[in-house]
């Protein structure tokens, strides 16, 4: 018959055992003391600052990367703003049945424009996010061209940081028949 020992939650149980005749009878105990128990509920102060210390390094890191980058930051994002330009032109066309004439420019995707050929079926919203038209990173106009360069329908174009023709680096021309 196997002997146990009843523990209350006062107890404190120590890592020995008491063998009597071969049986094992349970952990030696005080009573009345009280139990002393590991809880691992939370983090400790040292992983929090560990996890701090981390956190910090990463943000150091993409701080550097991009603060020492910036012109290529700004190249991207007018790479961006010429897709999305690109886009509502082309949703423009598919709904209107033709891109918004020169004259009309980019302004005829975010309000209906009063120079013919009107559309009919204007969405309320427009073809944009916002009121106007956005500023390239370098706070330029966009430019719109009706038909492009290349005589594609139409192309976008961002002068660069220069916000003249040509260019090199961040002063380069950017295109939205160029865009990948």
């Amino acid at each position: 018959m196997k002997e146990t020992a009843f523990r209350s939650p006062r107890e404190v149980t120590r890592p020995t055992a008491r063998i009597q005749a071969g049986m094992f009878v349970g952990p030696v105990t005080r009573p009345g003391a009280k139990a002393f128990h590991h809880s691992r509920a939370g983090f400790s102060f040292i992983e929090i600052i560990v996890v701090m210390v981390i956190i910090a390094i990463l943000a150091g890191v993409v701080t550097v990367n991009v603060l020492h980058k910036p012109a290529e930051a700004k190249i991207s994002a007018a790479k961006m703003q010429l897709q999305q330009l690109r886009t509502a032109v082309e949703l423009y066309m598919a709904e209107q049945g033709r891109a918004p004439t020169q004259e009309q420019g980019l302004q005829a995707l975010v309000r209906k424009t009063s120079l013919p050929p009107v559309p009919e079926r204007f969405p309320p919203n427009g073809y944009l996010n916002g009121s106007s038209v956005p500023l390239d990173p370098w706070k330029h106009a966009y430019v719109y061209l009706v038909p492009g360069r290349s005589n594609e329908v139409f192309e976008i174009l961002s002068y660069g940081s220069d916000g003249e023709p040509g260019g090199a680096a961040d002063g380069a021309d950017l295109s939205s028949s160029n865009l990948q």
